[in-house]
């Protein structure tokens, strides 16, 4: 799996991408692996584009805040429960996210 907008895809908060610009890269990965596009916030239901969101730590819990104040908690919990049942329906053993676009070994 692979965040869409590392692809190109333009599903960021702000309507742009993230694209890799290791070209040479997307195209090991596709050598190797079926790359499959996520993106856990539209999988959630947010729309593109959207108020930028920041995760917050809140007393005793974690909370997604958007900069208009409002909780965004409940659609990133949902989209990241979305992406895990597509990882274990598609057996997947590889993610690689934006944030800090790190590759995640999943076995």
């Amino acid at each position: 799996m692979v965040s869409a907008c590392l692809l190109g895809q333009r599903v960021r908060y702000d309507g742009n991408h993230a694209q890799l610009t290791d070209g040479e890269l997307l195209v090991r990965l596709r050598a190797k692996f079926t790359v499959i596009p996520i993106c856990p916030e539209i999988l959630g239901g947010l729309p593109t584009p959207r108020p930028a969101a920041e995760i917050t730590h809140q007393s005793d819990r974690i909370e997604v805040v958007d900069c208009n104040g409002k909780s965004e908690t409940a659609a990133f919990i949902k989209g990241a429960k979305e992406v895990c049942n597509l990882a274990r329906q598609y057996h997947v053993t590889h993610v690689l996210l934006k944030s800090k676009a790190l590759l995640v070994d999943a076995t």
